[in-house]
């Protein structure tokens, strides 16, 4: 098709606003699925997105719709996730299009993630179409909705198209306004082939499949191309486009979107951003993505060590799927061979280690989530640690720098002083509040990567009753007093438990480990101690009790002295046991200390 009849666009909003209920509906109306085959969050097509009711990867789609002019448009659509975790995939996903469909929920209004992604969409200068979403709900507010995207995103109001995905109102408007409002895409005029590869998967019959966008030229099957970032030359053996599943067509346009397979078998060769160009006459390369920086880490083992190698090939699939996430390997005396992982947030984690047990069927165990930590050693060398166990001595330590995020909270009125007082609670500080409208206010606050982790998104939730969201950003480094956590069982010191915390939540942190490790760990003959310590100081500790055999059982009567001589004997040898013995600490309870 022309290019002048082709419209690429990719549809952003927060998490939740009805992203994936609208597409659906715009599959429907332009007759790409017939009602036999409709089914709610069409494009969701893992379990895993399905149950959780959110968006993980982005999804390409190709429509043919024909405009009130008379003329068929081919629109092509990118699906994207909204949650703060998958925001590198929303990024990909924009450098593909001329235009974005911005979608706000009527009731909730602006939020968080909304601001972010419609940034990103500004920085790749894209036309932008907001859609308030969900108006058929009671409590929708369309005028303050539109005051909003004046006041905060600084979008015509009136521009707005008003919609609803699940009653399936206004979807003719904003298929009409794609077509006004989205520009067609131009050719860069490059001497030769410019495609930008913007996703890839593996299939196992035909090896990397790559999500390819024309800029420039035609892509068909039979053509020599070469990938300039790993400068190696392929053959493409198919080329094709989704709706939403894949199917084979003669040849890809310029402006269009597709995939196209090659001979290309190991997922270390195809990198997100690259370009696809002629062998013969080579264009330059298109500016790619910003490199991804992980910013939560976590040691990935097989439970069973025989796995080693066959979770190692899974996770270059997984990476080839998602390369936001990285991974190298490192061993540990606990639990031996495994993958140090780097992910951009806990959700992400969270993700990618159920889809190694679903998709790939791993039996893994995951380590505690730490961050990187900037350490500078006495003789002035700055090292980067990721794991407690490089940790240097605190001798050799000047200072340690944590990373710190800014983190913007979106929360009703009457919850600001619950959320000072989390902020607070994990040493974070207020730097200003903003009064978004009557009803809400925005708390811009620096933070520690590190308090952020765990629990903060859901207790953001808890505390506002789910209207409260969030969003951060890196913030570079901070001096703080951190320090690292030792765990011993009788004596000896656990890498696999061992973390950095601050000083002031050491203790705490120390009790609570120690409590759990005493109701896993097996008893033994002798009694066997659980210390948290800071270098040699004890912060912390439990004992668990002794199994006791009973040796007086044998003597019925007599003189007390023989029971006393008996029960001496045995104290010796549990002495003796004590300082021979070493605790063997089963896999069942590493599993149960790092879930907890």
């Amino acid at each position: 098709m022309d290019a002048a009849h082709i419209r690429n666009f990719s549809i952003i909003a927060h998490i939740d606003h009805g992203k994936t209920t609208l597409s659906d509906r715009l599959l429907h109306r332009t007759g790409t699925i017939s009602d036999r085959q409709m089914e709610d969050q069409l494009l969701d097509s893992m379990d895993l997105e399905k149950e959780r009711g959110i968006t993980i990867k982005a999804h390409p789609v190709t429509m043919h719709y024909k405009a009130k002019n008379g003329e068929t448009y081919e629109l092509n659509l990118i699906d994207t996730p909204g949650h703060v975790d998958f925001s590198y995939e929303v990024s990909r996903s924009l450098s593909a299009c001329e235009g974005a469909l911005l979608i706000i929920d009527a009731a909730q209004g602006v939020e968080a993630q909304t601001v972010a992604n419609v940034h990103l969409a500004m920085k790749q200068n894209l036309a932008i179409i907001p859609v308030i979403n969900k108006i058929d709900l009671p409590h929708a507010n369309v005028p303050q909705t539109r005051q909003q995207l004046e006041e905060i995103l600084a979008i015509p109001g009136d521009s707005a198209i008003l919609a609803s995905a699940k009653e399936g109102i206004g979807i003719d408007e904003i298929l009409e306004a794609i077509v006004e409002r989205i520009p067609p895409p131009k050719p860069s005029g490059a001497p030769s082939l410019q495609a930008l590869v913007f996703d890839s998967y593996f299939n196992t019959f035909k090896g990397v499949v790559t999500h390819v966008r024309v800029f420039n030229g035609v892509l068909a099957p039979g053509m020599q191309v070469k990938l300039l970032h790993s400068g190696k030359n392929v053959e493409i053996k198919e080329v094709g486009s989704f709706n939403p599943k894949p199917y084979v067509r003669e040849k890809l346009e310029v402006g269009e979107t597709g995939y196209i397979t090659a001979n290309i078998k190991s997922p270390q060769e195809v990198k997100m951003g690259d370009t696809l160009t002629d062998t013969r006459r080579p264009s330059p390369a298109l500016p790619g993505f910003q490199e991804i920086h992980p910013m939560v880490f976590s040691g990935i083992y097989p439970i069973n060590t025989a796995d080693y190698e066959h979770l190692k090939a899974n996770l270059a699939k997984l990476q080839l799927n998602d390369p936001a996430f990285v991974y190298q390997p490192e061993t540990s005396v606990a639990l031996g061979f495994g993958f140090r992982c780097g992910f951009l947030g806990l959700l992400h984690l969270e993700i990618v280690q159920e889809r190694l047990r679903r998709e790939y069927n791993m039996d893994i165990i995951a380590t505690y989530p730490s961050v990187i930590y900037r350490v500078t050693l006495t003789d002035g060398t700055v090292k980067e640690v990721d794991n407690p166990a490089f940790l240097p001595e605190p001798n050799y330590i000047d200072r340690i720098e944590e990373p710190i995020v800014k983190a913007f909270v979106i929360c009703p009125n009457e919850n600001i002083g619950d959320m000072m007082s989390l902020i607070s609670e994990k040493r974070g500080t207020l730097e200003h509040t903003e009064t978004l409208d009557s009803r809400r206010v925005m708390l811009t606050s620096l933070m520690p990567l590190n308090e952020i982790l765990i629990d903060f998104h859901d207790r953001i939730k808890s505390i506002t009753r789910g209207y409260g969201s969030m969003d951060y950003e890196h913030a570079g480094y901070q001096v703080s007093d951190m320090v690292k956590l030792d765990m011993l069982v009788n004596g000896e010191s656990v890498d696999a438990f061992s973390c950095i915390v601050h000083r002031d939540k050491a203790e705490g942190r120390g009790r609570a480990l120690a409590a759990k490790l005493k109701e896993v760990i097996p008893r033994q003959q002798y009694a066997v101690a659980i210390q948290a310590a800071i270098g040699g100081k004890v912060i912390a500790r439990e004992t668990v009790s002794a199994l006791r055999k009973d040796v007086t059982a044998k003597c019925y009567g007599g003189d007390i002295t023989r029971k006393r001589k008996l029960l001496e004997k045995q104290k010796e040898g549990k002495k003796r046991m004590k300082a021979f013995g070493s605790v063997n600490i089963p896999q069942e309870a590493f599993i149960e200390v790092l879930k907890a």
